[in-house]
């Protein structure tokens, strides 16, 4: 296991272990866990992250700290994008739809503007960082 793959699963226990909180670097940050369907795989994928929570929308960013790719989870979601959210003590069933245009630049720059380093992942890469809002599907 890679040390990406061993911080998730050390967020995953923490969060589960405490109501939907972690620590760290993700303190007092609202946090989710979003299940994707692998795309080749077909495996289902769990991923902590962070989210906002905006005009009564829910989204997730796909910063993977500035990196010049996107991240996996965000291949999974865009193949299948119906993906499972655990937020707090809740689980539901979501659908996954990239947002675009000025709405994705309004939602991005609401994130960056809360948590100055999704502006520093912005600046370290020079691929727009997807947006996507998670719509509850029940």
């Amino acid at each position: 296991m890679n040390d990406v793959n061993d911080w998730n699963t050390r967020i995953i226990k923490e969060f589960r272990s405490n109501d939907g909180r972690v620590g760290g670097p993700f303190e007092g940050s609202p946090v989710l866990l979003l299940h994707t369907t692998g795309a080749r795989s077909g495996a289902e994928r769990v991923n902590p992250m962070m989210y906002l929570d905006l005009d009564d929308h829910r989204y997730v960013f796909a910063s993977k700290a500035g990196a010049d790719t996107d991240p996996d989870w965000y291949h999974n979601l865009v193949a299948h994008p119906e993906v499972t959210v655990e937020a707090g003590v809740e689980t539901y069933r979501a659908e996954a739809t990239p947002v675009t245009g000025d709405d994705r630049d309004r939602v991005y720059a609401e994130q960056a503007r809360r948590y100055p380093g999704f502006a520093e992942y912005a600046a370290k890469t020079t691929r727009v960082i997807p947006v996507v809002e998670l719509r509850r599907l029940d």
